[in-house]
């Protein structure tokens, strides 16, 4: 389902058909009624999708770095985009051109994830100034002979942290003797390293791609079918799909969970979106989960365990509760991550940093942050149509279903919303991707 109570494992093609088993077994509408919808949308191309605003696909090359990535990213004002291969050179094969996608999340989660090693490099240029040592000269030395990347990295926290424990001239002089504690004082400092310093500023998109890659890259062509699009997006849990034209490599459009979302929002009054958007949520068999399942983040636990956990279970965002009985206070989306860059007084105390402490933060300095602390939520009884116009207007990936004393009961997504009205027709991607689609779904 859109949030799971393990991680995705080996068996990710086995657990797609079990999530979309569930929905058809507990969606109460006419199978004549899911047939028809199934017929059109297999007979609507691709072409006929809405393109991307400004008509024009935003690319980035693997071996840009990850400053560069963050800049153009946020000059598009987008989250992802394709990463480009510059060794395919004239190859007509999209698989050669593209090496998958990059999302502004994943950059941010690395950044997390690396903060403490800069933190060491922090450390370790200290004390190698304060002449503490051979191990932090050394690490510092791989980095001057070139190397840099993982094996870099990981030379500079061994010998960095080493040197700033063992080093008493360096714990005389005030600085940190571990990692950890380093980290808590960055500050400014952070920038200087991730951004401007090796081996941080050598990383390339590339890297990150291997590392944070959570869904392939599976672009569909213009003469294909949106009942196509619209199982990648649900069943297959893909959170966009890149076009392409057939013959011509390079990606033409994308089309996301919440366009399709809107899409579906702008059928209001024709009889067959009106025939299912008046059922209540719960008629329709939503949530698909139990409350159990749900993913939450206690108000008083560390915004940075608020992401990690985002991350380890694979979701893109959570409700913020409090209690036991899980009230929901506030809701956080692994976008939000970006405030962590953007307010660098945030980053520099996010070791310490509560979720609560977090979202009061990000919702000060505008109005217009307010969807990050205000949790989205629906009753049982609403219906799909609401929920509908609820995701779409508000530019949300989910809305939870709450009890009476406002209790996470539930969660509805973009994925969930679009899985209730299709279902897979038997063969249907064999027929038209084969066992390479089937390969790539379940790395």
């Amino acid at each position: 389902m859109a949030q799971s109570q393990a991680p995705l494992g080996s068996s990710k093609l086995g657990s797609y058909d079990a999530y979309f088993e569930s929905i058809q077994m507990r969606k109460k509408l006419p199978f004549s009624l899911q047939e028809t919808l199934v017929a059109a949308f297999a007979s609507v191309p691709v072409s006929s999708f809405p393109e991307v605003p400004g008509g024009k696909v935003i690319e980035i090359l693997a071996d840009t770095s990850i400053a560069d990535a963050v800049k153009i990213l946020s000059d598009s004002n987008i989250l992802a985009a394709p990463v480009r291969n510059p060794d395919a050179g004239n190859s007509m094969d999209w698989r050669d051109k593209y090496l998958g996608t990059i999302d502004y999340s994943a950059i941010i989660l690395w950044v997390l994830e690396n903060a403490e090693v800069a933190a060491a490099a922090l450390t370790a240029t200290s004390a190698t100034a304060a002449g503490v040592g051979a191990g932090a000269v050394g690490a510092l030395g791989a980095v001057a002979v070139g190397a840099t990347g993982p094996l870099a990295v990981a030379g500079l926290t061994a010998a960095a942290v080493g040197a700033a424990v063992a080093g008493g001239v360096a714990a005389d002089r005030g600085m940190g003797k571990d990692a950890p504690t380093a980290a808590d004082k960055l500050g400014e400092d952070f920038y200087k390293v991730i951004l401007q310093e090796e081996p941080f500023k050598s990383t390339t998109v590339k890297w990150i791609l291997k590392s944070y890659r959570w869904a392939p890259f599976l672009p569909v062509a213009t003469d294909s079918s949106m009942l196509s699009v619209l199982l990648l997006l649900s069943k297959y849990r893909l959170r966009n799909v890149p076009v392409i034209e057939p013959g011509q490599p390079l990606v033409k459009n994308f089309i996301t969970q919440s366009a399709v979302v809107r899409g579906l929002e702008g059928c209001k009054g024709r009889d067959w979106f009106d025939c299912i958007s008046k059922h209540s949520v719960s008629d329709l068999g939503l949530p698909f989960m139990s409350t159990d399942e749900v993913i939450s983040i206690q108000s008083n636990e560390l915004i940075l365990e608020a992401f990690k956990r985002m991350r380890d279970y694979h979701i893109g965002g959570l409700p913020v509760v409090e209690g036991p009985n899980r009230k929901i206070v506030g809701s956080l989306s692994i976008r939000d991550i970006r405030y962590l860059l953007l307010q660098p007084k945030l980053f520099s105390n996010f070791r310490h940093l509560t979720v609560m402490d977090f979202m009061n933060s990000v919702a000060a300095p505008s109005d217009n942050t307010g969807k990050v602390t205000t949790p989205i939520t629906c009753k049982p009884d609403s219906s799909l149509g609401t929920v509908i116009h609820t995701l779409a207007s508000n530019s949300v990936h989910r809305i939870y279903i709450v009890g009476d004393a406002n209790e996470v009961v539930g969660v509805i997504t973009l994925r969930d919303v679009i899985s209730c009205f299709i279902y897979e027709p038997p063969n249907h991607f064999d027929n038209y991707f084969g066992f390479a689609m089937q390969e790539m779904l379940s790395q």
